[in-house]
């Protein structure tokens, strides 16, 4: 890998694999699962989210505002001000999206690297490296409390809100900022589940891999 941030490619098909011996191939498959988990589910992803998230939330914040300012508006200026926050808002919140989304279609890549990777051989000594139940636990607490915290806003918030006390610009508001934490909080709880899923389903229970083809086209396990 040229990059920290390039994909590596997928295993080889059985009939082209030109490792030397078993040991060989462990330790491609070692380094590569390594690097893929560490992409997936490491602490830096995490904090890369929730980046996302947080400018996603300020653009939200801008754009809610904004209405607010439209409908208690009195003058040109007041509108002006609105369209200006709105135009800001914008900026932010569609490049939040557009880098949630192609985080969400590189995370799809990467699961299927490590389905393949993972089930090209076992090694329990090896893989036990790979489990993270601390980082993992944090992924799903801290995703479940993000994602109560933005149903509760969605929700809980402008239902009790008071006619005449709350405007159709603060609820949007309120509803906007909840539904970005609870997708937030959904994607991190989905990729803590996925990755221990991924634990037990194809490190733990894969089935025997198919014997290595060496380059003296000899089987080796």
């Amino acid at each position: 890998m040229s990059r920290t941030s390039a994909l590596p490619p997928p295993p080889p098909p059985v009939e082209i694999r030109a490792w030397p011996d078993r040991g060989a191939m462990l330790a491609d498959r070692a380094y590569i699962l390594g690097a893929l988990v560490k992409m997936h589910i490491g602490p830096g992803r995490l904090g890369l989210l929730w980046a996302w998230g947080a400018v996603g939330a300020l653009g939200w914040a801008l754009i809610g505002t904004a209405l607010v300012t439209f409908e208690q508006s009195y003058d040109i200026f007041s509108a002006i001000f609105g369209v200006i926050l709105l135009a800001m808002g914008a900026c932010c919140l569609v490049p939040a999206v557009i880098l949630v989304v192609i985080g969400l279609r590189r995370d799809r890549r990467l699961r299927r690297l490590l389905s393949q990777w993972g089930a090209l051989d076992r090694d329990p000594a090896g893989d036990s490296a790979y489990r993270l139940p601390g980082l993992s636990l944090f992924w799903l607490l801290s995703s479940f409390a993000l994602c109560a915290l933005g149903l509760y806003a969605c929700f809980a918030v402008p239902a009790g809100a008071a006619r005449g006390d709350d405007t159709y610009g603060l609820t949007a508001l309120v509803m906007g900022l909840g539904f970005i934490g609870w997708l937030l909080g959904l994607i991190g709880v989905t990729k803590a589940f996925w990755h221990r899923r991924w634990i037990v389903r194809t490190l733990l229970g894969a089935p025997a891999p198919e014997p290595l083809i060496s380059l003296g086209g000899g089987a080796h396990r």
